[in-house]
């Protein structure tokens, strides 16, 4: 008996099918996921403040978590990971968040140069900034925080869209715009624009006619690098213009 060739294959046309049935979500899921995600990153992401804010917060009880810090850690490839302080109980930053899920920064005095107790002999706690905290507010991991509900809800969706995108990418029907790897380095772009960039050219708007060189993942790698600066850029540019408030970081 004669062997089936691929295209005859009775597992070629239901491959066929499962591909058109899960591109059907797939085109809708994960733009609608990636603005879920979005939603929830900008509003938890943190946002410079003064200390007289962290002494309005702290007088009025709108402190719920707290961590003295260093700066940031922000130096994960992942678009969907977060920021987070880095501790340092003589850092010159304080980190908290408010009831409403707002994450807020400030620099701050380190606590050498807070209040000193009144004498050797004293019992008293110092009045500084951070025994005031210590005294209202929890710790910065603490699990009824919303800020950090809020942010893990965010590393969930981003995690979620991640996942079906590299499904898709790997498992499913050859891209035709550029190779697998050509898409695996535009993905790495910040804020998951590299996953609607796919998601735009490869299900919304994909070519009438194949091209016929597909970008390789070495143009992939230049997009990357090149793309990645631009948006760096941009993001600043727009935080001069808008302020801190509209475009956090």
């Amino acid at each position: 008996m004669a062997e089936l060739s691929p295209s005859l294959s009775p597992s070629r046309p239901f491959a066929d099918r499962w591909r058109g049935v899960v591109s059907v979500p797939l085109r809708w899921g994960l733009p609608l996921l990636w603005v879920l995600w979005a939603s929830l990153a900008w509003w938890v992401a943190p946002r410079e403040a003064t200390a007289g804010q962290l002494d309005r917060d702290l007088a009025a009880g709108r402190v719920v978590s707290f961590q003295r810090a260093s700066g940031w850690a922000d130096d994960d490839a992942y678009w969907g990971s977060r920021p987070q302080p880095r501790y340092d109980p003589q850092g010159a930053m304080i980190a908290w968040s408010v009831p409403s899920g707002r994450v807020r920064y400030a620099f701050v005095e380190p606590p050498d140069a807070q209040a000193e107790p009144a004498g050797p002999q004293s019992t008293e706690r110092p009045a500084g900034l951070d025994a005031r905290l210590a005294a209202s507010a929890d710790l910065w991991q603490s699990a009824g925080a919303a800020a950090h509900r809020i942010a893990d809800a965010a590393g969930l969706l981003a995690g979620a869209v991640t996942l079906l995108w590299l499904v898709r990418l790997v498992g499913g029907a050859p891209p035709l715009v550029g190779t697998r790897w050509f898409w695996y380095w535009i993905g790495l772009l910040p804020f998951g624009v590299g996953v609607l960039a796919w998601s735009y050219r490869e299900m919304w708007r994909p070519p009438p006619v194949p091209p016929p060189v597909r970008a390789s993942g070495w143009r992939g790698v230049g997009w990357l690098l090149l793309a990645g600066i631009g948006i760096v850029l941009l993001v600043s540019a727009a935080r001069a213009v808008l302020g801190v408030a509209v475009v956090p970081g």
